[in-house]
């Protein structure tokens, strides 16, 4: 690959990529959302939530509405760089395939 950028082991899963994909879109969603969007549980989402703000990639927000909890998830620009990075990294590796193809 003769690109600039690299992939981001962190979006390694297309659950995660989804997730910050979705998340890209806007800016912040709550967790339920989230959870719909991608189709997971919410045990799965949270575990990917915890792995994305471990690396700083995610916000996470808790508060109420009303008296019901809720959490919101946010890209940080940390995060919003990072997946930038990593999708400019698969456009570099579909135009040197099909360069080479």
């Amino acid at each position: 690959m003769t690109g600039e950028h690299s992939l981001d082991d962190a979006f390694r899963t297309a659950n995660r990529l989804r997730m910050a994909a979705f998340l890209s879109g806007c800016d912040e969603a709550e967790f339920r959302a989230v959870q719909e969007y991608c189709g997971l549980s919410a045990s799965n989402l949270s575990k990917n939530v915890s792995a994305l703000d471990e690396l700083g990639y995610l916000a996470v927000r808790k508060g109420h509405v009303g008296k019901v909890p809720r959490t919101w998830l946010a890209l940080t620009d940390q995060g919003r760089k990072a997946l930038l990075g990593h999708l400019a990294a698969l456009q570099d590796i579909a135009a040197s395939a099909a360069r080479h193809a």
